[in-house]
């Protein structure tokens, strides 16, 4: 159904609320995995899918389906859209409920324009996309393809020592429905772009063809701690002296590479961290992503040996603790194809890109043709209150999902090999 319009004041309404949930007294938003606070966020999203008259179903690791489905279509594999509910610590409204809030509102349109699809339409909000709380991050989405034993995702720890399955029962979200029950015919993921390039580019919807691999690794680097006045530079063993090295050689040999990688040391703790003391740990995270998996393993291999070198000459010992792997992810072309088409067709310029940022999409692609479809970040700023997309563009994100749905459940070809 060609231009047909989603209800834009209806969505924008349902995002503010959901993004006003899990505020602290300062105005901070913080809805963690499992948390008091995403419980909120979680009840509020059952709340309209039952409103809209969708069946509800929660898995095991919690993550949350509206399904639409009749008696024609039930025996269909299902069209999925979705994202997540839960937010980095201090956050924006959009990264994720966007997405789940967009899917919703899309289903609904479709049913009061007497729409019958070909096949049932799901809305997902999968468990701990962000990591915050619980590692690794899009852990839901992983444990309902096959790639995390739920036993061991319920068993994860968290970073304030509770269990991920002890906090969903606390909640109330420990499904009863197995992992995997609910295998998609294709899965569509609409987000903010969390990035500058739509933006810059004055473009409205970005068509995503793949995604980065990601690669993170947890390092610790053992030396000695001494006095910061009486030991001579040429006689440390300074564990902090060692960690530095590390980021200035990732950012010299991806300067180097010219390749389109990109490194980051998101955290740091020093021992005993003492302002005249020299570190004898250095204990930090490095994140590695490139859409190119033989650029990511040689990125790998080359910080490898870089430990290894430093480890000779700083006198230090290093270990690796390999946290999350996820191989790039190529889309499905017939869907990537589709968004295009629907851009043009309502006036929207349009481009394919690749996404930076982990999502969900990448694991459904493991076990469905996937794709994704971006709309501007305002400075490119995500994971931050700053965070903001201009209504226009999420309501035009949210038509061409309209679109795309539109032609997949009435019985579009998809199907590409995913990667």
């Amino acid at each position: 159904m060609p231009h047909a319009s989603i209800n834009a004041e209806r969505l924008l309404a349902r995002i503010h609320e959901l993004g006003a949930i899990g505020r602290d007294d300062r105005g901070q938003l913080t809805r963690l995995a499992a948390s008091d606070s995403e419980k909120l966020g979680r009840d509020l999203l059952v709340h309209w899918l039952k409103a809209v008259g969708l069946d509800v179903a929660v898995d095991r690791i919690g993550n949350i389906f509206g399904i639409w489905q009749s008696e024609e279509n039930a025996e269909q594999l299902p069209l999925m859209l979705g994202s997540h509910v839960d937010t980095v610590i201090n956050a924006g409204i959009y990264d994720g409920c966007y997405g789940v809030l967009a899917g919703l509102e899309v289903i609904e349109t479709l049913k009061e324009q007497g729409v019958t699809p070909a096949r049932p339409i799901v809305v997902a909000a999968f468990t701990n996309e962000e990591g915050v709380r619980y590692a690794p991050e899009m852990l839901g989405s992983l444990v309902h393809v096959g790639g995390l034993d739920i036993e061991a995702a319920l068993a994860t720890v968290g970073t304030d020592g509770t269990t991920l399955g002890s906090e969903l029962t606390r909640i109330g979200y420990a499904g009863t429905v197995e992992p995997c029950a609910l295998t998609p015919h294709a899965y569509v993921e609409l987000h903010i772009e969390q990035g500058p390039v739509l933006e810059r580019e004055a473009t409205t919807i970005g068509a995503v063809e793949n995604l980065q691999g990601i690669s993170w690794q947890r390092v610790t680097i053992e030396g000695v701690a001494n006095h910061a006045g009486t030991t001579p530079m040429a006689m440390r063993s300074d564990a902090g002296l060692a960690a530095a090295r590390v980021g200035l050689f990732l950012r010299d040999h991806i300067a180097r590479s010219n390749a389109p990688s990109v490194a980051t040391i998101g955290t740091m703790r020093f021992e005993p961290d003492a302002i005249n003391v020299i570190p004898s740990r250095a204990v930090f995270t490095v994140d590695l992503r490139d859409p190119d998996e033989e650029r990511l393993q040689a990125l790998e291999n080359a910080l490898d040996a870089q430990l290894r070198v430093i480890m000779a000459e700083e006198g230090v010992t290093v270990t690796v603790e390999r946290l999350a792997r996820f191989e790039p992810v190529t889309f499905d072309r017939a869907i990537v194809e589709m968004i295009e088409v629907s851009a043009s067709a309502r006036g929207f310029k349009s481009r394919r890109m690749t996404s930076g940022a982990g999502h969900d999409a990448q694991m459904i692609a493991r076990i469905a043709p996937a794709a994704m479809i971006f709309v501007p970040s305002r400075d490119g700023i995500s994971h931050n209150p700053r965070e903001h997309t201009d209504p226009a563009d999420l309501v035009a994100g949210a038509n061409v999902l309209l679109d795309v749905v539109s032609r997949i459940a009435g019985g579009r070809e998809v199907g590409q090999p995913h990667s």
